[in-house]
This record gives structure tokens, C-alpha cells and sequence, in this order.
């Protein structure tokens, strides 16, 4: 007989590995540049460069491992050099991004945190985080507020 905790952790095991499986060919990020839309699953997502730093956020305890596309490798692949960024999350919550934001060392579209892929309730699929801990300048409240999570589209507006 298996016991309630087994099971409650074998249902958990099986979501994870239903939802990550799920999202290999699944759009999970669209863009929409100069009058394209283009969708992206996170294999192309993990295809591009990948990014890694460690910060802590004002959302998360302690310091946090997070793993992504650079936002600037993706601009840099979007042709985009000028303009802002509309970034909306699954809820339709949206802020815009200065393309400027786009530097080395700074932001990247994080889809794994502490080197898991997150889920919608944990943030995921997509977060756009900055490395907090790494310039004070990224200590703002205006940076704070560019730091969507569940991010499921972004507009380039220029």
C-alpha cells in the first residue's frame, strides 16, 4: 500500500515532468517586430546563449540562481537597436523596457531559477530579472518594475 505522502509525491514528480515536457514545442514566448510575429518554445529559448547569475530579489528569499537568455543577445538577434520593449505577462499585466536595458551583464529572460524551469506559479515560465546584486543602479524602483514575471509576449515598439 502506498501511503498518502508517496503518492501526493509521485503526482508532484509527474507534473513536473508533464509540464516541462509540455513546454518543449509549446509557444511560450511571442514577439512582434516590425510588423511580424514570430512564436518561441523554450527549446529555441535554451537554444540561444545562455546566461547564468546569482542574485537575490526583493520577491525571493535569499540569493537566487537564475538561468536565461540575455536580453541583450536577444535584441541583438531581433536586429533591434533603439526603442522600447513592451513586455506582457500571461494576466495581460505589461510594462515597457527601455532597449537600452539591453547591456552585457544586465537583464536576461530567465527560465529556470536555482537550475529548475518555473512554473506559472513559480513566476515562470519566463521572468525577466536583472542582476540586482551586481550595481546598485538596478536597485530602483523603476528597474523593479520591469522585472516581469510570467511574461508570454513582448512588442517591439519603436
Amino acid at each position: 500500500m502506498i501511503s498518502t505522502i508517496s503518492r501526493m509525491l509521485l503526482a508532484t514528480t509527474a507534473l513536473t515532468l508533464t509540464c516541462q515536457s509540455a513546454l518543449a514545442g509549446e509557444a511560450v514566448l511571442t514577439v512582434t517586430h516590425a510588423g511580424e510575429v514570430t512564436t518561441l518554445d523554450m527549446d529555441a529559448l535554451q537554444a540561444m546563449d545562455v546566461v547564468e547569475f546569482e542574485t537575490s530579489t526583493i520577491w525571493t528569499e535569499g540569493t537566487q540562481t537564475f538561468t536565461g537568455v540575455s536580453l541583450s543577445t536577444f535584441l541583438d538577434d531581433l536586429g533591434v537597436t533603439e526603442g522600447n520593449l513592451k513586455a506582457t505577462a500571461i494576466n495581460d499585466y505589461a510594462v515597457e523596457i527601455p532597449v537600452s536595458d539591453g547591456v552585457e551583464n544586465g537583464p536576461i529572460i530567465a527560465y529556470m531559477r536555482n537550475g529548475e524551469l518555473m512554473s506559472v506559479r513559480d513566476k515562470g515560465p519566463l521572468w525577466i530579472v536583472y542582476p540586482y546584486d551586481a550595481d546598485p543602479t538596478y536597485q530602483t524602483e523603476v528597474v523593479y518594475s520591469r522585472s516581469i514575471w510570467q511574461l508570454d509576449r513582448i512588442e517591439v515598439i519603436e
